[in-house]
């Protein structure tokens, strides 16, 4: 080609590449601001504080949630209470469920399928150097459990033929782990087959974080465009719906758009903000203690409360259909027959009956008191099992065997780098501790309310007459008692 040829079409190359990177900022910013308006005009009308119809409890991976679910919700909500399981972007409408409870790693644009006026929404966020730590090792620990296999082909066989006909749900069903856990299962294949090559070879044992004969090193973890994706800034996203399993047309431009121009993260920073307003209740991982007992005094109370109604309701619904049956036969009998749809309903309701009764009489006696004893009980064996079943995976990579004080052994500059790729969530996690201490603020009120309340209902019966008449006689009874010493006083001077 001519060189001059060659010069002009360089020049023309240049130029188009030139012009789209400022347009593309122009549209980015467009394109995330109109999002991000949108979806702060949507208000809450009600009081956030009270408990709605429905409970989504927005499961941020690796923050605790799991306990969560298990320890608390499943003694609050009956299985026939459960929405349908919403992983992996099932597509299900819970519109057209009963049900009162949704647990799903799906982020907040699940909303979208849920009537927003009759639900409530609760999340737990974790401090993100700490999460990302928790999400790599999991990834790796979960992932481990394949090398039992004698090669990568076998192992990925044997997940295709499990799944299909697989009750319940997989870990690998499950977002972001059904794409983090296959990319760390075929680094620790690949690792291996390469010791195997390699003969005997001197693993460091210093720092499991960086032992690349073993697993993937903590940094090269961190920089891969698939931790990008779905780990860096991932509550923020989860937060705000705009994660690569979102329900929002609109999320992956949005989200693309944001890793391009880290200024345009400080909009869905306000969104993921505003969506924690609007909750329920909002816990801290790293504050455990205080975040459960949060939990049972805000949710778990309001549950049991409102349980109790429904249980009145239904009995009083019971009796005035039973009465009007007896009293209105004969128009009963002249409706028309609708057989095909009515069994299949009626064998609905009696299995959903049936399976409540107990949990319903249960929590007829539910205390937040009780439910606490029995949620440190259920922490403390789920604790155990997850020990066990890590301990057993990481043998299979040991000697890169992960603690709180290998952390400590990770260097600075790693530290570092986490805080700068999780910008967005340092913020958001400085906000939910803001939130927590103001819901904090108000269970200590409300509890003070209520324990003030109680005292005064416990006075042996004393009516309210009562009580200010008995109050009015003690402060006669003083004042004779002050004009009698006053009298002796003045007697005594007389006598001198």
């Amino acid at each position: 080609m001519d060189p001059t040829l060659k010069l002009l079409a360089f020049l023309i190359l240049a130029l188009a590449n030139i012009r789209p990177i400022k347009s593309d900022f122009s549209h980015c910013e467009k394109v995330v601001k109109n999002w991000a308006f949108s979806s702060l005009q949507q208000r809450v009308k009600e009081d956030k504080h009270t408990l709605r119809d429905l409970l989504f409890f927005l499961h941020v991976p690796r923050t605790g949630g799991r306990t969560y679910f298990h320890c608390f919700l499943k003694r609050l909500y009956a299985n026939a209470q459960e929405c349908p399981r919403s992983y992996d972007k099932l597509r299900f409408d819970p519109r057209k469920q009963e049900c009162r409870l949704l647990t799903t790693h799906d982020d907040y644009s699940m909303m979208s399928k849920l009537p927003k006026e009759k639900t409530s929404v609760v999340t737990i966020l974790r401090n993100p150097v700490d999460r990302i730590f928790s999400t790599y090792e999991f990834s790796i620990e979960v992932a481990a459990r394949f090398l039992v296999h004698p090669n990568l082909t076998s192992a990925t066989k044997m997940v295709g033929r499990l799944r299909p006909g697989a009750t319940g749900v997989s870990t690998l069903d499950i977002w972001p782990w059904k794409y983090l856990v296959p990319w760390m299962r075929e680094d620790l294949f690949a690792r291996r087959d390469a010791r195997k090559r390699m003969g005997s070879i001197d693993i460091k044992r210093n720092n499991p974080y960086n032992m690349e004969e073993m697993v993937m090193p903590l940094q090269e973890y961190i920089n891969d465009p698939r931790a990008h994706e779905l780990v860096h800034n991932g509550e923020t996203f989860q937060v705000a719906g705009l994660t690569n399993n979102s329900y929002f047309a609109e999320s992956h431009e949005v989200r693309c758009c944001v890793q391009k121009h880290k200024i345009l993260g400080e909009h869905i920073l306000e969104v993921a903000k505003k969506r924690l307003d609007d909750m329920l209740y909002v816990g801290l991982t790293e504050d455990h203690r205080e975040s459960a007992t949060m939990f049972a005094n805000l949710v778990g109370a309001q549950v049991i409360s409102q349980a109790l109604t429904d249980n009145s309701s239904m009995e009083s619904a019971a009796n005035s259909k039973s009465g009007t049956e007896q009293q209105g036969s004969s128009h009963a009998e002249s409706l028309p027959d609708n057989d095909d749809n009515q069994d299949s309903t009626s064998d609905h309701k009696a299995d959903e009956i049936g399976s409540t009764k107990d949990l319903e009489e249960k929590k007829e006696t539910m205390t937040v008191g009780k439910l606490m004893e029995a949620y440190e009980g259920c922490m403390s064996s789920l604790r155990k099992t997850q020990s066990r079943r890590r301990k057993s995976s990481l043998k299979r990579i040991s000697p890169a065997n992960f603690s709180k004080e290998d952390r400590s052994r990770v260097s600075e500059v790693v530290i570092q780098q986490i805080r700068s790729l999780n910008h967005l969530d340092l913020e958001l996690y400085k906000y939910a501790q803001e939130i927590f201490a103001k819901q904090h603020k108000h269970v200590v009120e409300k509890l003070s309310s209520m324990e003030a309340e109680s005292m005064f209902n416990n006075l042996g019966g004393i009516t309210m007459w009562k009580f200010f008449s008995s109050a009015m006689c003690i402060v006669v009874l003083l004042a004779l008692l002050f004009l009698f010493v006053n009298a002796r006083r003045r007697m005594s001077k007389v006598k001198i």
